[in-house]
């Protein structure tokens, strides 16, 4: 079984996890529905504007 020579230290352990952080999900104001949305994602009230549902669609 492998076993490293020497214990890690604190700071070597911290720089490795350095980039390991949380990223904020990159968002914009849409103007046509009036709400912020993801970037490259389509909201609902988004879609509901383009294809709204009909009731008598259905039978």
């Amino acid at each position: 079984m492998a076993v490293p020579a020497r214990k890690t230290s604190k700071a070597k352990k911290n720089r490795r996890r350095g980039n390991q952080q949380l990223k904020k999900p990159a968002i914009h104001f849409d103007s046509t529905s009036g709400t912020y949305t993801r970037s490259h994602h389509v909201s609902l009230k988004e879609y509901l504007l383009e294809k709204p549902i009909n009731a008598k669609a259905n039978g």
